[in-house]
């Protein structure tokens, strides 16, 4: 079992503003915490405290300033109207139902969030943004630091560059769970602001990850103004638990120094093993009576659509919200079932603004 690591001492704090990984952080991470921290301010990988969890501040970004980068085509392709952005769900190694996944998500969303799971290794980033693009799609492609080392991150980024791709989403990325793939090493040499980084230095556009409800929140909205300093010019939310938790998070975030734009997490569920999926997390929330309003309704899928829609338009009332992500799967039904709801809910969003 890891010791308890305490509050990081001064001479730590000296080694955090180098750009030093912290000791006791089991994903080697230097930009902490990562958006794992459980309630008890533990680890999600070890019976341990987070080493961050005790800071009174967000650790600062110590790597070069980002050079200079035009504003991503997404955000200019929405320009005057929220943007939606979508999860896709596609079965893993099968290219055909990407291309038909896309096809029909392309038409009614703005852009394609191309996930990355502990349980699902797919293809390669680079070959899934070729897959998207070929299928009429915008794709933003995720980028974890669990099951690649820096020289193949570096690899990927390049590719991604090379080949256009609209834009990369860097984060350190979950654990693994216990069991899954005991064959394989989990690698963690960058954290998601270091990958950020070293996207933007590639010329990519970057967008990031933020967990407004996971522990310690008093750190979260600082730590999004470092991974601007960093390179990020979007981020994209995790779930709240309201629309007002995203209103105080926005705020927050500005009063750091943070001006980049925010895609607020929209939840899509519509049967209990979806919603289930997306309370499995740590620092994710939903909104428990909406939940129970869309499962005990008679027609649950066209209650969790219009649960989605009415989630969309609470969020993109917030100042600083610049468009949604339908995240999640949305029902135990099946990929194409999954996709027909996403597409409706991007229609019916599009539709209003």
């Amino acid at each position: 079992m890891t010791e308890p690591v305490p509050a990081l001492s001064e001479p730590l704090s000296a080694l955090l503003e180098a750009g030093v990984e912290v000791p006791g952080c089991p994903k080697h991470m230097t930009y902490g915490p990562c958006g794992g921290v459980r309630e008890d301010l533990g680890c999600e990988v070890e019976p341990a405290p987070c080493p961050f969890a005790a800071e009174t501040g967000p650790v600062h970004w110590a790597g070069p300033a980002p050079p200079r980068r035009p504003e991503p085509a997404l955000l200019v392709r929405t320009r005057g109207r929220p943007l939606v952005l979508t999860d896709l769900s596609v079965p893993p190694y099968d290219a055909a139902t990407v291309r038909r996944t896309v096809s029909s998500l392309s038409v009614a969303c703005d852009a394609i969030l191309v996930g990355e799971h502990h349980d699902e290794p797919d293809f390669p980033p680079t070959m899934l943004a070729s897959l998207v693009r070929e299928a009429g799609g915008h794709p933003w492609i995720t980028l974890t630091c669990r099951d690649r080392n820096r020289v193949v991150l570096e690899q990927e980024v390049a590719g991604l560059a090379a080949t256009g791709t609209d834009g990369v989403f860097c984060a350190t990325g979950d654990a693994r769970a216990p069991g899954m793939r005991p064959d394989a090493t989990q690698v963690f040499d960058l954290d998601g602001t270091r990958l950020a980084g070293l996207a933007a230095a590639a010329g990519l556009s970057v967008a990031v990850p933020e967990t407004p409800d996971a522990p310690p929140r008093g750190n979260r909205a600082g730590r999004l103004a470092q991974k601007q300093l960093a390179g990020a010019q979007l981020a994209v939310l995790n779930h709240a638990g309201s629309a007002e938790h995203v209103a105080a998070f926005a705020g927050a975030v500005r009063a750091e120094g943070a001006s980049l734009p925010i895609v607020a997490g929209v939840a899509v569920y519509t049967d209990e093993p979806s919603a289930r999926l997306l309370q499995a997390f740590p620092g994710l929330e939903l909104d428990q009576g909406r939940v129970e309003a869309v499962l005990s309704a008679p027609d649950p899928v066209a209650a969790g659509i219009d649960a989605a829609v009415a989630e969309a338009r609470e969020l993109m009332a917030v100042d600083g919200v610049a468009g949604v992500n339908l995240s999640g799967r949305g029902t135990s039904a099946g990929f194409d079932e999954s996709t027909a709801i996403k597409a409706e809910i991007g229609r019916r969003i599009r539709s209003e603004v």
